[in-house]
């Protein structure tokens, strides 16, 4: 009992550490950009996590439950979707669709532009003042900043899934204690992904007014960042681990 428990406790740790996999950090940074506070990057994050740990919960009591089998191919296939959405969201960045989306979509938000003859530029936000309850922070989310980072945690969720599930049926025989076990790993992640959001949008939190410029810099290279990141990743599945071959090679990680 005290070697599950014990287990169980590592597993919310190893939750709050797989939070910080390259691809989850390069991910959320291209939505912490268009956040203007630290408390809704948090919240952002939160929701990052419950879509990851949604997927990973799913697909990995399936695998515990079912003894379900993933072919090789089918588990590259489910690490190029993340490399899919890395390099959407960078160009989406890039172009500025995101930032249109945002503008258009979310309610009482509003970025007005000045130009000055002694500053490029510099920016305001017309919307809810800062110091808001938690309620009111995620009501002014709006709906395309809760799904975002919801569908987006879904489908990085595909590519860790398979290898959480198969260490844990490796460590844990009881399957009940097992699908605990990817609850408190999904817990973990949460808790991860909110502390790794808060802490990419306080630079930006702090410089969206004062240095425009310098923020919209660093929301284009977080745009460069998740493109040349998913363009790697895609190669590396592809070709690296054969995805397009005829004898791919997985190993789940």
């Amino acid at each position: 009992m005290l070697s599950l428990l014990a287990i169980l406790i590592l597993s919310f740790l190893l939750g709050m550490r797989h939070a910080t996999d390259p691809d989850h950090v390069v991910a959320i940074t291209t939505i912490v950009t268009k956040q203007r506070g630290i408390a809704k990057a948090g919240l952002v994050g939160i929701l990052w996590g419950l879509g990851h740990t949604f997927t990973i919960f799913v697909v990995g009591t399936m695998i515990i439950l079912f003894r379900v089998t993933i072919p090789p191919r089918v588990g590259l296939s489910m690490e190029l979707t993340v490399a899919a959405m890395l390099i959407l969201l960078g160009a989406l960045n890039l172009t500025g669709t995101l930032r249109w989306l945002q503008e258009n979509l979310v309610p009482n938000l509003r970025l007005v532009a000045t130009e000055t003859e002694h500053s490029d530029s510099a920016a305001k936000f017309e919307g809810p003042t800062p110091k808001l309850p938690l309620t009111a922070i995620f009501k002014g989310l709006g709906l395309f900043n809760v799904l975002r980072p919801i569908v987006i945690g879904i489908v990085h969720g595909l590519a860790g899934s398979a290898a959480v599930a198969l260490l844990v049926m490796t460590t844990i025989h009881n399957p009940w204690w097992a699908i605990a076990y990817l609850l408190l790993f999904g817990i973990g992640t949460i808790a991860g992904m909110m502390l790794i959001t808060a802490l990419l949008a306080m630079p930006f939190a702090f410089t969206g007014i004062t240095f425009f410029d310098w923020n919209r810099g660093m929301t284009i290279a977080s745009g460069l960042l998740s493109l040349g990141f998913g363009l790697f990743l895609s190669y590396q599945i592809g070709f690296v681990d054969g995805l397009f071959s005829s004898h791919p090679r997985w190993t789940p990680h």
